[in-house]
């Protein structure tokens, strides 16, 4: 019978990761990428029309309209840059043309300039509108520009490629009993195995840290890692407190309704997403892990913003837990969807990519473990996840400071 179905596709678990490869795209500065986009990038607000009609007339272009860029200063404008940036230095782009209006804090001319630093060899063009004269020359100049990029990375050949180059992040969104004790631990032991052939793999979501501060620094590589990983809890402690918020210690009411007692119980749940190997980072948001094996990143539980972030440290791809269900996906990476809830695999099956409801039916854990092993391995050579197919082209940045 078969387990898993994405685009028409059917895997059966076979052959897993057993053969080491995949075939994706080798870029100019040596990264490689499992998809190959012409990212259309606004680097402000104001910009977001342009950007998106130039994409919906240029086949392959993605676009990424996003609310800031403007009336921003310091750290928080910087954010907005780097992650911008990151989006199209991700390996997953092949070409990028970045549009601004011209009198905005955050400038097309510096993201392009930041890309072009981070993938060199990249094409990157940028421009704004009121250089080019309006929304509508802008259109039809981006239109232009865009077409001859798209031509230069058309015929780019897929090659072979070792796992160990992969960059995997994993999420957990709208949890619930059934993820914490069923799809976060095969999400787990599919990350060790990809930590065991030298891959590197991201686990965001500071809150899940929240009181496994020792059981995760116990897990690090070296003193100073859990140090870090002590002092970015603290600081989220101190924010959430400082903004009203309660993020641990208490029954949640979404957490009685789906089988969770309290918001550790969820937390510890969510932790086993992140296997069980040695934490090797602690990464600031939208940073690139400089080392095989598992970084833990400092991120929001806000899914789209939290896989965004990974998306802009080069993450490939999204292995995503889901209990009740979302349909969150990415711009830049396509997002795999697992679910053991029997409820959701059914109610929300268009938005499921892998259902482990067999779990609780006596189906081997090995099998799904193998099964979605080989899903990350077909996504890999281009078949397409739900959230891709349907249109799921989230692509959300954090804010750290207020709008002046």
């Amino acid at each position: 019978m078969a387990i898993a179905t994405v685009a028409g596709h059917t895997s059966t678990g076979t052959p897993a990761l057993g053969t080491g490869m995949f075939l994706g795209y080798r870029r100019p500065d040596g990264t490689v990428g499992i998809r190959n986009h012409l990212a259309i990038i606004p680097s402000v607000i104001c910009a977001n029309t342009v950007t998106e009609r130039i994409a919906a007339q240029v086949p392959g272009a993605i676009a990424l309209p996003h609310p800031h860029g403007c009336a921003q200063v310091g750290d928080d404008v910087g954010l907005t840059e780097r992650i911008l940036a990151g989006a199209g230095a991700n390996p997953n782009v092949g070409a990028v043309l970045v549009i601004g209006l011209g009198c905005e804090t955050c400038q097309s001319n510096d993201v392009a300039s930041l890309i072009r630093t981070l993938a060199p060899g990249r094409p990157v063009v940028s421009f704004s509108i009121q250089e080019a004269g309006g929304s509508i020359k802008s259109i039809t100049r981006g239109v232009e520009v865009a077409r001859e990029l798209a031509a230069q990375i058309a015929n780019l050949p897929r090659v072979p490629i070792s796992l160990d180059e992969l960059i995997v992040a994993t999420q957990c969104g709208e949890s619930d009993h059934s993820t914490d004790t069923v799809s976060n631990p095969i999400v787990g032991e599919v990350v060790d195995h990809l930590v065991d052939l030298g891959a590197r793999v991201i686990m965001g979501e500071t809150t899940d840290w929240m009181d496994f501060e020792d059981h995760l620094s116990a897990r690090a590589a070296t003193p100073e890692i859990g140090a870090r990983i002590h002092a970015v809890t603290s600081r989220f402690r101190r924010d959430a407190t400082a903004n009203g918020a309660i993020v641990i210690g208490h029954e949640a009411d979404d957490d009685v309704l789906t089988g969770e007692t309290t918001v550790q119980a969820r937390a510890l749940g969510c932790l086993a997403k992140g296997g069980s190997r040695r934490i090797q980072d602690v990464l600031d948001f939208g940073v690139r892990p400089s080392r095989p094996g598992l970084s833990l990143m400092d991120t929001p539980p806000h899914d789209a913003v939290s896989v965004t972030a990974m998306a802009a440290a080069g993450a490939h791809i999204c292995l995503f837990t889901t209990g009740r269900g979302t349909p969150v996906g990415n711009a830049i990476i396509p997002v795999v969807k697992v679910t053991a809830n029997p409820l959701t695999a059914t109610r929300m099956g268009d938005n499921i990519d892998l259902s482990v409801v067999e779990a609780g039916h006596g189906a081997s854990r090995t099998a799904l473990v193998e099964a979605l092993q080989a899903l990350l391995v077909d996504v890999c050579n281009g078949a397409e996840t739900v959230a891709e197919i349907i249109g799921h082209q989230d692509f959300a940045i954090h804010r750290v400071a207020p709008t002046v």
